[in-house]
């Protein structure tokens, strides 16, 4: 109790979620199959963006003509892992500036330079813009969400596009309001869990619910040098690599965030030194590594990591062996984009009134009465759930200047 009423106040959601679900007003709380796979879909599609923009926030924005040098350690001193991207020619953003941006840039210094380090100098002198030229030749346009969008739509956008964060632009006036992140999302579900009926597959075991990665989980070890961890982070997408020992126990982590301590201790002309070498100068407010089992429940894993401030926990045997990884993005798709969520739309049902409407204007209400008696209901099938927009997406990525993945 006490955590939720601490965290409430960062956001500023006001509205009273279940009595204007009528399904979920019900005095006694049992629910059908269907309607127990509809409570989360209907609480995310119920709350809009701007539910989860903070009363008071730090946003930080950076000028494309800015030094890469400069918007790397503003990243670190004002403690954010992205910023949004203002062209000031074209007055509008046009991007965003991210962690994986500084991973393509040391990787791509640090191989013109033949890996003498010669040209890591040029990190002070080339401009965000500059980067934006080499590395956006054929991105898509920015992908941004409106504030009166519903989080279920933000959910599909992150998720369909492959991305961690989510601007939210004011379409009337172009201004950036907040990030959307996988994260804030599930926190937001955090602070209402207990005040909704809870589905069951939240008490399912991860084992039972089958999602994560758990084929080909790319891991280093100890003496991996961070240039071969930047490669890694490029070549497979991933956004962190358990770091083990001989036999495949887990022994540390290494996630493209930890790649910015070497900006914040300028020592990004070193790229040879080891994962273990790297980890030393790690913040003293890191608490190891957290991690699960095929045993823990649905309900236990998001828990921990809410609590934790993590993005994913490494899936771990009896023995401490790394077997997977479960991300955040595994767990909002699980529960919001399962095949067996899709619902009836707004649009269906209109559909069905407009022919069952016609047929009756058109004299045709015997036939249309036979039918229903022969097949129990003709119009039941026309009312069946396709595919929504959402479903529909086409996979595009934010024109960061390197794509954001979601595997882990």
């Amino acid at each position: 109790m006490p955590w939720r009423n601490k965290k409430r106040r960062f956001f500023r959601v006001s509205r009273t979620f279940l009595s204007d679900i009528n399904f979920l007003s019900k005095s006694c709380i049992e629910f059908t199959e269907d309607e127990e796979n509809e409570i989360l879909v209907k609480f995310f599609k119920f709350h809009k963006c701007y539910d989860l923009i903070p009363t008071s926030a730090k946003l930080v924005v950076f000028d494309t003509q800015l030094l890469v040098k400069k918007a790397f350690f503003a990243l670190v001193y004002n403690g954010v892992r992205a910023a949004p991207l203002w062209d000031s020619d074209d007055r509008k953003v046009v991007g965003m500036l991210t962690i994986t941006d500084f991973i393509r840039v040391l990787h791509a210094m640090y191989h013109d330079s033949a890996g003498t380090g010669s040209k890591m100098s040029e990190l002070e002198e080339h401009r965000v813009e500059t980067w934006r030229k080499r590395f956006l030749l054929n991105k898509q346009p920015l992908v941004c969400i409106d504030p009166d969008s519903s989080l279920y739509d933000a959910i599909c956008s992150l998720v369909n596009n492959r991305i961690h964060r989510l601007p939210v632009i004011d379409k009337h006036t172009g201004n950036v309001l907040h990030i959307l992140t996988h994260k804030r999302i599930l926190k937001f579900l955090f602070l209402y869990i207990h005040e909704i009926p809870r589905p069951s597959c939240l008490n399912k075991q991860l084992r039972e619910v089958k999602i994560g990665s758990f084929e080909n989980i790319e891991t280093a070890r100890e003496e991996t040098p961070i240039i071969v961890a930047l490669q890694k982070f490029l070549d497979r997408r991933v956004s962190a690599l358990p770091i083990v020992d001989d036999q495949n126990r887990l022994l540390d982590i290494y996630a493209r965030f930890d790649v910015i301590n070497l900006a914040a201790e300028k020592t990004y002309n070193n790229l040879d030194i080891t994962l273990k070498q790297a980890n030393e100068h790690r913040n003293e407010w890191f608490e190891g590594v957290h991690k699960c089992t095929l045993n823990d429940t649905l309900f236990m894993i998001m828990e921990r990591i809410v609590k934790a401030e993590v993005h994913r926990l490494v899936v771990v045997d009896e023995d401490e062996r790394v077997i997977g990884v479960i991300s955040l993005s595994d767990i909002l798709q699980y529960l919001v984009m399962r095949p067996e969520l899709k619902e009836v739309s707004v649009s269906d049902i209109e559909e069905a009134i407009r022919h069952e409407k016609e047929a009756l204007e058109n004299g045709k209400v015997a036939q249309m009465q036979a039918e229903m008696d022969q097949i129990n209901y003709q119009l039941q099938p026309t009312i069946l759930i396709e595919a929504t927009p959402e479903d529909s997406n086409t996979e595009r990525e934010n024109p960061t200047i390197f794509e954001e993945d979601e595997k882990t």
